[in-house]
Parts: structure tokens; C-alpha cells; sequence
């Protein structure tokens, strides 16, 4: 073997164990953050179907705020990282401290919001009159969680950047536990019902927030960052993150538009779209843990100035991306018989489920590109691009799935339009990708 030939092999091998690295515990925290609903949901339901009722309202009403804010750990991330590439963990942490800062404010702003019109928002939600007090009672209690859940999102975006993954890993199981013990006490125990869970998940998640600060504080005191909000700090994280919400939010467009199509093609039809949709968030989370890897490494090389290594990095972490959506969508073909009778055993729910399953699972591999890519161009800071990219994917989504119930072929043809709408967000980001223009060195970008 050649001494040339011998180099890229050896950066290749670096890469994936940079990768692995980072990937597997993301993959692990992304795991354990769903797994807070389904503990209060198998806790609340022993109380009652209203009170599961009431629960499943609120928490898909605290969800979707949350998940708003989801650039807080992603453009944390990437500013953190850039700083540690150019070797000033100060100035690193000091922006980390930034978002936390950023999240605090956003989430005292949603309390403020939350709190009087909770009624209001329960019933545009449709709860009914027996699960909409429940609902109410939850929502109320819950969302004095959200500033302790922002602050764990920036921290968390915080820890990436620095290319640690475990100790949210860690953060993440024991929350978890954390909870469960909580809702068990404070539902039964202590006799409180609903509120009772919504407590023990405020408290856990506060202990969370306060476990990450302490990593956090603990680093800046070490380093010699300021802890002090600084105006002009965070104002530039809200910036940076308003692209990355538009492009969150039409995402969450996407996926509601889906949702509604679904309900019009019959009641069969929406439920197993509801399965495979669950399916299908599951495997992004495998997909996502590659792309958070890909968001603090780029991001670093970034900030060291080298330009050569992020694209290296990037035709690597591709590769990734490809490898991983062929395994999964091999592993959901295999698997979709033994799947689907998990979540019903209604007949003609299965008989619907299963060929868009496989539509679902021979669009993986694209899904896999995806991911990776907006991963990437997360951890180059090319927000304004993929607020831009993510806009075009909704409107030419939009009219394809409207047509969807007289285009025939049911379920399966609306997942059809789904894998047509993840090629055209893998045909917007291989081209940018192409065209290297989302690469900018140095600290900032």
C-alpha cells in the first residue's frame, strides 16, 4: 500500500470514529426524550380514558411548542463548535451561556402566554368536555416546565458543540428515571391525580436543566467565560435561529398537511397513517444522531479554517447517511409483518399499512442523504439557506398531497408524495452541498 493511498484510508477511519462517537449517545438521548410521554401516558392511563384524553391534548400542545424551539440546541451547536475549532473555548462557552440566556427569556415569554389562555387552546385542540379540565389542569402545570426544557435544549446544543454527546446521554436516563419515579409518587402516592404527573415531569425536567447549568457553569468558571447576559450575545442567537424556526415550522406544516389528507381518505387510512408516522420518527432519530454528529463536527473544522476537512467530512458523513438508510429501510421491510400488529389488529388498518411501509422503507436511503446534509449545512451556520430550501419543499408538497384523495391508491400514494417531497429536499441541500458555497472559516461565520 502506498503512503498516498494509506491517508485517506486513515482520515476515513478518523472520521467514522469521530462519528460513532458523537452519533451513538445522541442517539441514545433522542431515544430517551419520547419515552417522558409514553411514561406519563401508561402512568395517567390507569386513572381513566379522560385523563388520557386530557393528557394526550396538552402534551401534543407542549410538544409542538417546544419542538418550535428546536434551534436553540442546533444553532448552539453550531456557534459552539466554530469557537472550539478555532481553539477559544472562552469565547465557546461564553456563546453557549448566550443561548441559555436566549432560552430563559423565550421560555418565561411562553408561561406568560400558556398560562390564561390555556382553556382556549385546549379547545381549538378538540378536547372533549370530560378530558378538557384534565387537558387544562396538565397544560397549566406543564408549561412551568418549558423555560427548564429550552434551557436543556441550548445546553444540550452547548455540550454537542463541544463535542460531548454523553453527558446528555446521561442527563437523558436519568430525567427519564427521574420521571417515572416521580409520576408514580405523586399520582398514586400522593393521590394527585393528573396534576400529579404534571408535577413529576416539571420537577425532573427542572433537575435537568439544573444538571446541565452545572456542567455548564462549571466550564465557564474553568475557562474564564462571563455568565452575565449580554444584549448584543443574544440577540445574535435569536437571528441565528429565526431561519432554522421557519424552517421548522414548515416542516411541521408538512407533517400536518400529511396528517389532514390522511383523515379525509377514511378512518382506516389515518390510523395507520398514525403508525407509520411513528415508525417513521423513529428512524429519524438513528438518521438525526448521525446529522447532530455532522453539526459539531463540520462546525469545528469551520472554525479551524479547514476548508478541505469539512468537505471530507462531508462525502463521509454522505456515505453515513446512505449506508444507514438502506440498513433501516431493510430493516423495516423485514420487520413491517411483525410491526404493525404491535400498534392494532384491525384487518383493513394492517391491509393499508402495509405497502406504504414500503414505500416508506425504500425511501430511506434518501432520507438517510437528508438528514446528513441538513446536518451539515446546520453546523456551517447556512440557516438562511435552509429556511429558503424548506419553503420551496412545502409548496411543492402542498398541491401534490391535496390531490392525493383523487389521485387514488389511498395511504400509499400519500406516502409517494412524502418520499417526493424528501427527494426534493435531498435534490435543494445536494446542491448546495455541490456548490460549496456553505463553506465559511473561520470562528463566526
Amino acid at each position: 500500500m502506498t503512503q498516498a493511498s494509506a491517508a485517506p484510508k486513515a482520515d476515513r477511519r478518523r472520521h467514522d470514529r469521530e462519528i460513532i462517537a458523537l452519533a451513538v449517545p445522541a442517539f441514545g438521548a433522542l431515544v430517551a426524550e419520547p419515552l417522558f410521554v409514553m411514561a406519563d401516558s401508561a402512568i395517567v392511563g390507569h386513572l381513566g380514558t379522560a385523563q388520557l384524553a386530557g393528557l394526550g391534548v396538552a402534551s401534543g400542545l407542549l410538544t409542538t411548542a417546544v419542538s418550535v424551539f428546536v434551534f436553540l440546541a442546533y444553532a448552539t451547536t453550531a456557534a459552539v463548535a466554530r469557537r472550539v475549532g478555532a481553539d477559544d473555548l472562552s469565547a465557546a462557552i461564553r456563546q453557549g451561556m448566550d443561548g441559555i440566556w436566549l432560552a430563559l427569556l423565550l421560555g418565561a415569554a411562553v408561561i406568560a402566554v400558556v398560562l390564561p389562555t390555556a382553556p382556549a387552546l385546549v379547545e381549538v385542540f378538540g378536547a372533549s368536555d370530560t378530558a378538557a379540565g384534565y387537558a387544562i389542569t396538565y397544560l397549566r402545570i406543564s408549561s412551568l416546565g418549558i423555560p427548564a426544557m429550552l434551557v436543556v435544549l441550548a445546553a444540550t446544543g452547548v455540550l454537542r458543540g463541544l463535542q460531548d454527546t454523553r453527558t446528555p446521554l446521561y442527563v437523558a436516563i436519568g430525567g427519564f428515571v427521574a420521571n417515572g419515579v416521580l409520576n408514580v409518587g405523586l399520582v398514586y402516592g400522593a393521590g394527585l391525580g393528573i396534576a400529579g404527573s404534571a408535577w413529576g415531569t416539571v420537577i425532573a425536567q427542572c433537575g435537568m436543566a439544573a444538571v446541565y447549568l452545572f456542567v455548564v457553569v462549571r466550564g465557564a468558571r474553568r475557562h474564564g467565560a462571563s455568565l452575565r447576559p449580554d444584549a448584543a450575545g443574544i440577540r445574535a442567537c435569536a437571528q441565528a435561529g429565526v431561519p432554522l424556526l421557519v424552517r421548522t415550522l414548515s416542516l411541521r406544516a408538512i407533517l400536518m398537511i400529511a396528517t389532514a389528507v390522511a383523515a379525509r381518505l377514511g378512518d382506516a387510512e389515518v390510523a395507520a397513517h398514525q403508525i407509520i408516522l411513528s415508525l417513521w420518527n423513529f428512524l429519524a432519530f438513528a438518521l438525526d444522531a448521525i446529522a447532530i454528529a455532522g453539526q459539531a463536527i463540520i462546525a469545528r473544522y469551520l472554525g479551524a479554517n479547514d476548508a478541505e476537512g469539512a468537505r471530507a467530512v462531508c462525502r463521509r458523513m454522505v456515505q453515513w447517511g446512505i449506508a444507514a438508510g438502506v440498513g433501516l429501510g431493510l430493516l423495516v421491510v423485514l420487520a413491517r409483518p411483525l410491526f404493525i400488529p404491535l400498534f392494532t389488529g384491525d384487518t383493513s388498518v394492517q391491509d393499508t399499512a402495509l405497502p406504504a411501509l414500503v414505500v416508506v422503507a425504500l425511501a430511506q436511503p434518501i432520507c438517510g442523504i437528508v438528514f446528513v446534509l441538513d446536518g451539515v449545512l446546520m453546523g456551517a451556520g447556512d440557516g438562511r439557506y435552509l429556511a429558503w430550501a424548506m419553503l420551496l419543499t412545502l409548496a411543492a408538497f402542498t398541491p401534490v398531497a391535496l390531490l392525493v384523495p383523487y389521485l387514488g391508491g389511498g395511504l400509499t400514494t400519500l406516502w409517494a408524495a412524502m418520499t417526493l417531497m424528501m427527494t426534493v429536499r435531498m435534490l435543494t441541500l445536494w446542491l448546495r452541498s455541490r456548490s460549496g458555497r456553505w463553506i465559511v472559516t473561520g470562528a463566526t461565520r
